[in-house]
């Protein structure tokens, strides 16, 4: 039984009135019904996004098998602030080092970033609302407990969080393929590390938005690492650099 799954009408309404944290709302597309509408006005209060799909997906998705035209997926933990991320780095006397992560939809990748973020020293992590994987169970599992202590903030906008963070002095790296070598890069102070999608990298009005972007020397035989490994790379370069 996936433990983030909320699935029937009741279910559903009672959850997002409870003050459960729901990441992602399923409706039957086409359904208009009254107790559907009550559904959609919380999701919107509550700003959560919400996808219409065919009920043969949602049957598919299912696991009860009676979502009656709504299945929700909650949070296995809470969200931070973004605030409450400079904080801790406030709180430790320290240039704050936040990982931006755009558009990683694996959550064993996310998982594993959170991980050795946690590890790194990073203060948290920053990502994003739509087409991205949320604090789900598989993120809590595969990031070994870190979730109780890195902070994970979720944002509408990275480029525009990104403009805000700038003001409170930071600056930004994109990990990027054809960006300067990692080694050559000037990596200390209060830093954003910005790591991409697996398939798509970093979207472009993001790269516009990072100061510089850094490469990792690859010496074999194919182009790329995977994102969780790309990412504890260029944090322990972050981290080498710092000390």
């Amino acid at each position: 039984m996936n433990e983030n799954r909320i699935e029937g009408r009741n279910a559903v309404l009672e959850a997002f009135r409870s003050g459960k944290i729901i990441d992602k709302l399923y409706i039957q597309e086409g359904s208009h019904d009254g107790p559907l509408q009550n559904i959609l006005r919380e999701a919107k209060k509550h700003d959560c996004i919400v996808n219409f799909i065919s009920s043969q997906r949602l049957d598919e998705m299912s696991e009860t098998k009676k979502h009656q035209g709504v299945i929700a997926v909650s949070a296995a933990y809470e969200y931070s602030t973004v605030e409450d991320i400079l904080q801790k780095a406030r709180d430790k006397g320290e240039d704050p080092f936040i990982i931006l992560l755009d558009g990683i939809e694996d959550p064993h990748n996310l998982g594993a970033i959170i991980r050795t973020a946690n590890q790194a020293g990073a203060h948290g992590v920053i990502i994003p609302k739509h087409r991205a994987v949320g604090l789900t169970a598989v993120v809590a599992r595969t990031s070994a407990g870190a979730l109780n202590y890195t902070p994970v903030a979720k944002v509408t906008n990275i480029a525009k969080t990104m403009e805000e963070l700038k003001k409170e002095g930071l600056w930004f790296v994109c990990a990027d393929m054809d960006g300067e070598s990692m080694y050559k890069c000037n990596l200390k102070g209060p830093i954003g590390l910005v790591v991409g999608s697996e398939g798509d990298g970093v979207g472009e009005l993001v790269r516009k938005t990072c100061d510089f972007t850094a490469s990792i020397p690859m010496k074999g035989d194919i182009d790329s690492l995977n994102a969780s490994v790309a990412a504890g790379v260029l944090m322990y370069e972050i981290v080498r650099q710092r000390q």
